[in-house]
């Protein structure tokens, strides 16, 4: 009798000893499953957020773009008396636009020659 007992608890441990096995692997499974779902989430939202933010870009350039060749008047009829304006190496005047978004910091640079029209823009920050 003592002798079934100890096969019937050395099975018995023997099937625990499977089932908790079992659980750490379906437990190891379910790890690796929920760190590639986040990993794919992650990248498919940084994704995302280049694709906003070059949309984003594309329509500050085309709307900026419609100024390149129009006069310095022009420009400030349709945005205003620029913040700051200087002068580059080449003598070009420079007109430069800020702006606060949210917290976020915009600045358009305008780049003007000495026929008054607009040659070149650059934006920083806007949206």
């Amino acid at each position: 009798m003592v002798n079934k007992t100890f096969i019937n608890n050395n099975t018995t441990e023997k099937f625990i000893f499977l089932i908790i096995q079992d659980v750490n692997l379906s437990y190891m499974i379910n790890i690796k499953q929920i760190s590639f779902f986040f990993i794919i989430f992650f990248l498919l939202s940084c994704q995302t957020i280049n694709q906003k933010t070059d949309e984003i870009a594309q329509k500050e350039n085309k709307k900026l773009s419609k100024f390149i060749g129009k006069s310095i008047e022009e420009l400030k009829i349709h945005l205003g008396e620029p913040d700051l304006i200087a002068k580059n190496e080449i003598n070009n005047v420079l007109l430069t636009y800020k702006s606060k978004k949210y917290g976020i910091s915009c600045e358009r640079i305008f780049e003007i020659n000495n026929k008054n029209n607009v040659i070149s823009f650059s934006s920083k920050g806007c949206f």
